[in-house]
């Protein structure tokens, strides 16, 4: 293994696809410049097929195991064994999401980041929020809406931090988002740098872990110590796929994957669903395994250009699967056939979440981008 000190520029990231030789576009939000004048990484395809498979674990877990009025198992067989173990796609997105928002920070002042985060983030979330309320309101079969006061504060995204239930159920991982971004923020305000992002990985790392004997909830709270491990190796294994293998990134891996192991003792969906630990534990090292492949080029050949509308369709997928879908199955599961029901609420959703991202994350997130620019022009100029 190669030592590479933590100050050294990054190593060269080619530039150009395998196929056609043509260059692969950098993601919407990443920076195009580094500091330092090195290229900015380019846009990793595979992690975009990575996430929508990993929001395609949790579409699966919420409906394949949903509300149909019997055990699944008796419906769907073999596939509703695989689909209790598909909450583990939170998981693998928090690792992804590690490695991914550092890797778009990179040049970018505090105002940019937040920006390119807000950007990214409130489009499709506020139109998922408007329809799984209109939905909930308009057929109540599963529930119906959140009173008038907290379905407009979740348009916020800070539901959580009220104590205010999330209109969807599968929005409280963007609270645990929001939180690692707020704290990723106090990199991006001093620089973002190989040796700042370390010290914010092991700084991370000792809080996370010590914090659960302090006794002070509020910390807990904005540092989501069960989430952690997976925020901070995605982190570090970017660092490791930017600037080489180095002793003390690995071991930044390693430490996060073993208090990941560690933490899954007595989580609620393993009694829930009576899962073995070491069944959950293998998955997860799987999860850890795969992303430390993307960090060491295994899949720097994958460019499939088609990968790169499967990410755009993970986000709102995401957004309006669950309470939108679960109301579909209870209102229609003794009308229509399980089996083609199911796959029609998923091509459902995947046809809508194809049109938000085409009708309105894409152009009012280049409107909302401009705005935010001319807002913070004018912020530095007062």
């Amino acid at each position: 293994m190669k030592a590479i000190p933590l100050d050294a520029p990054p190593r060269s990231v080619p530039a150009h696809a395998p196929t056609a030789g043509r260059p692969v576009a950098p993601p919407a939000d990443a920076p195009t410049a580094s500091p330092d004048g090195a290229p900015a990484p380019t846009r990793l395809l595979v992690l975009d097929g990575l996430r929508l498979a990993a929001a395609l674990l949790v579409v699966a877990h919420h409906l394949v195991r949903g509300p149909w009025g019997v055990d699944p198992g008796s419906l769907f067989g073999p596939l509703a064994a695989v689909a209790s173990f598909g909450w583990l796609g939170v998981n693998l997105f928090f690792l992804i999401s590690g490695f991914v928002i550092c890797l778009s920070s990179w040049g970018r002042s505090l105002g940019e980041f937040a920006a390119s985060r807000a950007v990214r983030l409130f489009p499709a979330y506020w139109v998922g929020v408007v329809l799984t309320t209109a939905v909930l309101a308009a057929w109540p079969a599963l529930r119906g809406p959140l009173p008038a006061p907290e379905s407009l504060v979740n348009l916020t995204m800070l539901q959580s931090g009220l104590g205010v239930t999330d209109q969807d159920w599968s929005y409280w991982s963007l609270g645990a988002e929001l939180r690692f971004y707020l704290l990723f923020a106090i990199v991006v305000w001093l620089g973002v740098t190989c040796r700042r992002v370390v010290y914010f990985c092991g700084v991370w790392t000792l809080v996370a872990v010590f914090s659960t004997t302090w006794n002070q909830g509020w910390i807990n709270n904005m540092i989501v110590p069960q989430f952690a491990p997976y925020f901070v190796a995605g982190v570090a294994l970017f660092l490791i796929h930017r600037f080489g293998s180095n002793l003390l990134l690995w071991g930044l891996v390693g430490v996060n994957w073993l208090i990941a192991l560690y933490r899954l003792q007595g989580y609620p969906p393993l009694e829930h669903f009576q899962q073995s630990w070491w069944s959950v534990a293998a998955l997860v090292t799987g999860c850890f395994a795969l992303l430390a492949a993307v960090a060491l080029g295994a899949f720097q050949r994958v460019g499939w250009r088609w990968l790169t509308v499967a990410g755009a369709l993970t986000y709102p997928l995401y957004l309006i699967h669950q309470a939108i879908g679960q109301t579909l199955i209870v209102a229609l599961r003794d009308r229509v056939p399980h089996w083609l029901l199911l796959a029609g609420i998923v091509a459902l959703m995947l046809g809508v979440s194809w049109l938000i991202h085409r009708y309105v994350e894409r152009p009012l997130g280049a409107r909302l981008k401009r705005g935010l620019a001319t807002s913070l022009a004018a912020v530095r100029r007062g």
